[in-house]
């Protein structure tokens, strides 16, 4: 029920502006994925080519096979043409050649597996797919790090910003701001970012790629959402009609029976 009501809100949810907004208690809130995306067939194929070019280098997607985007309306000699660096045959899986070991001795952790990632995600703060939103758009530089790069949903990330040269390069502005409830103690604010280069996309193209890619991610967790709702609704419908046939079979049973 949990996971039907979080699909729900993510559904009906209705797209914020394009700047982070934040929690009273400091900490970023996670904008609004907009969720109109994963019924978007046009949105899902430029998804899945930015997942192959962006993601798939390092992250793998072990649970899903690339013909299974034939269901995102790719042919399975698109899917070979575009979409398969890794291997030759349709039925395989999405995996990476990159060793784990190596990986996590160059980024401090294993990739992690992206299939169910959207999924994974939710919380109290959102969906999955309202994290991710969040997270791909608040990368900035940050020369104290390891990879030169920061993140305001995820402080200290070891991932590098992979898409930085669709969105350019940018630094975060932090304000002092006093502690309303210690007077003594001052807190670094996020007061917002400034552009140092520009990308290959403009802000609004670099924010709607993004939906692009969480909208794939999101539908790769659960490529058979349509088709669930779909039987969903023709079981709840034949559920009701049941209900009424017993309740009068029922009643014609016992009419007799004082």
């Amino acid at each position: 029920m949990k996971k039907l009501i979080l699909t729900l809100v993510a559904t009906f949810g209705l797209v914020l502006g394009a700047a982070p907004a934040h929690a009273a208690e400091g900490g970023i809130a996670w904008d609004k994925f907009p969720a109109d995306r994963v019924t978007d067939i046009a949105a899902l194929q430029n998804g899945a080519k930015l997942f192959v070019n962006y993601c798939l280098n390092c992250h793998s997607a072990a649970f899903m096979r690339f013909n299974r985007m034939r269901d995102i309306g790719l042919t399975e000699q698109q899917i070979k043409d575009n979409l398969m660096f890794t291997t030759d045959k349709v039925g395989e899986t999405m995996k990476v050649a990159m060793d784990p070991k190596q990986a996590k001795e160059w980024f401090g952790a294993t990739p992690p597996d992206l299939t169910v990632i959207a999924r994974s995600r939710a919380s109290h703060s959102g969906t999955g797919a309202d994290y991710l939103y969040t997270y791909l758009r608040t990368y900035y530089r940050d020369d104290t790090k390891a990879t030169g790069w920061n993140n305001l949903a995820f402080p200290s990330v070891g991932m590098p910003h992979v898409m930085w040269e669709l969105q350019g390069q940018r630094v975060a502005k932090f304000e002092e701001v006093t502690d309303p409830h210690d007077p003594s103690k001052v807190t670094h604010v996020f007061a917002g970012f400034e552009q140092v280069t520009p990308g290959k996309l403009t802000p609004q193209e670099y924010d709607s790629a993004v939906a692009d890619l969480v909208a794939f991610l999101q539908w790769m967790g659960e490529p058979v959402q349509k088709e669930r709702v779909r039987l969903g609704v023709w079981v709840l419908i034949f559920l009701s009609l049941f209900t009424v046939i017993a309740w009068r079979l029922n009643a014609a049973y016992w009419k007799d029976v004082k």
